[in-house]
């Protein structure tokens, strides 16, 4: 609820314990009428406890508040997500009451243009976090009180699987509560929408229009918004019809034996496969999809196969993280394993790795670009089969996030497809016209486009495990295919550089440094052109993103992270020039050289920024 006087910042006016500062008193003020209409026992004792803690004078119970009182979470095209807890700047019952009433107000809003069916429609799902399934319920009993038609997922599961129902059930919109790979204390509210959308995340201006009925709402009481408890329970068949859609999409596009059709390459070959839902919800629904498919059934990760919002083996459940896979590892070794599988929590990523002797572990993951390059290589072949069999010509197109590998348009010109880069966020790649394969180098896939318009790690899983089965079939790996690949559409290399920062907006502050004093060359390659997806007109809808392409055909990309307080750096470099190791060996190299510029760039922009006084720590 929007609350008079939220907004101060304590540390600028705290006061002593004595005698408050104004500010510190807006503060106790706005707690105390939080706590007072809050719906949730646990927050409102969480609120009442931090107001009478500050009263005492508590320095850290006085920034709490000012963290969680003093403003509102901000609803964009990604929805919600924060940490859980008392406040209007967290995750809590009132937020994702106050925020469903907003959207079902701005649904009913595009029923009256004719934007949406009427009565709005809409599907709701929840993984297994912390109060998932108490906001699920919440917001089910909202959206059916303002008199939307609700549709509630009978059990936690993965947020391919919501995507899906929207699609499947032809509803107008859908909702996912989930925090995908965010840390154990997160949680979130994801927005699809039906109709004209086709089941895609929302994109400006709906968020924006979103977010005014939501700050319109934001002044009722949670108590006073209307509830009803009329909604639709589902049962198992959208997980069904999910299943059997995905994997016939998956077996459609497997290679037949040339003197068994009907018979997928690598069918018998042995394959022993290690997974982990990483304490997420992809498990149940994943295996079912493999053994759908014919696929190998895997070993599960004890540790990690339920759900738990806990994560008690891992202190960040996203498989890029350092760390995340060492008990898939562990139990990979002990099994002699020949990959192994990793869902996120809510299971819309994938990672796969596979024995390597280099590595410690014995086992290397594949970066989101490598496996980009290989599934969306095997999309675009799948696609030129099917369109010899049906005796039409071959088109579509393949489209990847700006800031992942530039490989993926190298296999759309070999196979004569169009190729589209996309602002970050699947919200554009699932948009992208006559899609065929997308992808983000943060572990996102899309591999079934015709089934849901968001990346899915269960569909890329079952892809992907084909793909290493029909490896092994021909005696090759994994390791041999990325070489054919360096060899047909040329060695690409890529990295990033991450730069840790005290806040959102230190982030911005930096970037916007960027800006006013760009760079001109990076080591000894010269900046060739420069891009900056604010300026109107650079891009579909202005970003915060600088693009520096090099005369030597290298690229950097510069962007403040929206979820996290970092400023990130995507790097690119390419080599078609020799054998396969050559390649990779010279792209590997001027890597290197580019990493080492772009940190000596980081780190002298980092000293200017602190001289204008800039924050950056």
């Amino acid at each position: 609820m929007e609350l008079p006087g939220i907004g101060s910042s304590p540390a600028s006016d705290a006061g002593s314990p004595a005698s408050p500062g104004n500010g510190t008193e807006r503060l106790l003020a706005a707690a105390g009428e939080w706590a007072a209409q809050d719906i949730d026992p646990e927050t409102r004792a969480e609120a009442r406890r931090l107001v009478a803690q500050a009263r005492q004078g508590d320095a850290r119970a006085i920034s709490e508040l000012g963290d969680a009182f003093g403003g509102r979470l901000a609803f964009g095209t990604a929805g919600l997500r924060g940490r859980l807890g008392a406040g209007p700047r967290r995750m809590n019952r009132v937020v994702v009451s106050q925020t469903s009433a907003g959207f079902a107000a701005y649904l009913l809003e595009r029923t009256q243009r004719g934007a949406a069916e009427d009565p709005p429609s809409i599907v709701i799902g929840y993984d297994g976090r912390v109060n998932s399934d108490v906001f699920a319920r919440d917001a089910a009993e909202v959206m059916a009180g303002a008199g939307v038609r609700v549709f509630l997922l009978p059990e936690a599961g993965p947020t391919p699987l919501t995507a899906f129902a929207v699609r499947h059930l032809g509803v107008s919109a859908g909702v996912m509560i989930t925090a995908s790979h965010n840390p154990p204390r997160d949680n979130g509210y994801k927005v699809y929408l039906g109709d004209a959308d086709a089941g895609s995340q929302i994109v400006p201006p709906a968020d924006g229009e979103i977010a005014a009925h939501i700050e319109a709402v934001a002044a009722t009481p949670a108590a006073g918004i209307p509830r009803a408890t009329d909604y639709a329970v589902l049962g198992p068949g959208v997980a069904d019809a999910y299943v059997a859609e995905t994997a016939a999409a998956v077996l459609a596009g497997l290679p037949q034996r040339p003197e068994a059709p009907g018979v997928a390459v690598g069918a018998d070959a042995g394959l022993t496969v290690v997974y982990t839902a990483m304490h997420g919800v992809g498990s149940d629904i994943a295996r079912r999809v493999f053994t759908s498919v014919g696929l190998p059934r895997v070993i599960p990760v004890p540790q990690q196969d339920r759900p738990d919002g806990a994560f008690p083996t891992v202190s960040f459940p996203n498989p890029e993280e350092p760390g995340a896979l060492d008990l898939a590892y562990r139990a990979a070794r002990d099994a002699s394993a020949d990959l192994v599988v990793a869902h996120d929590p809510d299971a819309d990523r994938l990672a796969i790795a596979l024995p390597h002797p280099e590595e410690r572990s014995g086992f290397r993951r594949l970066t989101g670009n490598e496996l980009g390059l290989l599934l969306g290589w095997r999309a675009a072949e799948r696609a030129r089969v099917a369109a010899a069999r049906a005796g039409s010509r071959l088109t579509g197109t393949l489209a990847c996030t700006i800031v992942s590998s530039p490989a993926l348009g190298a296999v759309a010109r070999d196979y004569g497809l169009d190729y589209a880069e996309t602002l970050s966020g699947f919200k554009w790649v699932s948009r992208v016209p006559n899609l065929v394969f997308g992808f983000e180098e943060a572990l996102g896939y899309l591999t079934h486009p015709a089934i849901v318009r968001d990346k899915d790690g269960i569909s890329a899983s079952a892809d992907a495990i084909a793909m290493v089965r029909e490896l092994a079939a021909e005696g090759r790996t994994v390791w041999d295919l990325l070489d054919e690949a360096g060899e047909r559409f040329g060695h690409f290399a890529s990295a990033q550089v991450t730069l840790r920062l005290e806040s959102m907006p230190a982030c911005s502050a930096l970037a916007a440094h960027v800006r006013q004093d760009p760079p001109r060359a990076f080591g000894d390659a010269a900046v060739a052109e420069t891009r900056d997806l604010l300026v109107p007109g650079a891009a579909a809808v202005p970003a915060d993103v600088l693009r520096y392409d090099l005369a030597d055909g290298s690229r950097v990309m510069i962007r403040p992270s929206g979820t996290e307080p970092k400023l990130k750096v995507y790097l690119d470099t390419f080599s078609d020039e020799g054998s396969a190791d050559q390649r990779r060996a010279a792209a590997e190299r001027a890597l290197g050289e580019l990493e080492a510029a772009v940190r000596d760039s980081l780190e002298q922009l980092q000293r200017r920024a602190a001289d204008a006084g800039t924050p950056h720590r």
